[in-house]
């Protein structure tokens, strides 16, 4: 099984990015697929994730700001990020795991891990 991200880049506070995520091997599209980020010194937190039948999830320091999206027949996940503020910096992981309702939210309840992709928001 393999995730690899994309779309990480550098932008100005305020600006807009879209991270994608393709996977390979057994990501089935029932899947719980989530987004996680790490700023340097911080813990891994959980930003948004989505469940076996599209249900999402925000964590509260991104709700109306970022959207999370699947491609199922792809299998291939999104995050829209509007709105960027410095405090949004960090290295962004695409995860999965093999719970149809995503009823875990740490790190350690997902099986599968992208090698991450790196977000700069400058003020």
């Amino acid at each position: 099984v393999q995730l690899v991200e994309s779309g990480g880049g550098s932008v100005q506070g305020g600006g807009s990015l879209t991270l994608s995520c393709a996977s390979s091997g057994f990501i089935f599209s029932t899947d719980c697929m989530g987004w996680f980020r790490q700023a340097p010194g911080k813990k891994r937190e959980g930003v948004a994730r989505i469940d076996g039948d599209g249900s999402t999830t925000y964590a509260d320091s991104v709700k109306g700001r970022f959207t999370i999206s699947k491609d199922t027949a792809k299998i291939t996940l999104y995050l829209q990020m509007n709105s960027l503020k410095p405090e949004d910096t960090a290295m962004y992981y695409c995860a999965a795991a093999r719970d149809y309702y995503c009823r875990g939210k740490e790190p350690a309840d997902y099986n599968y891990w992208g090698q991450g992709t790196q977000v700069s928001v400058s003020s």
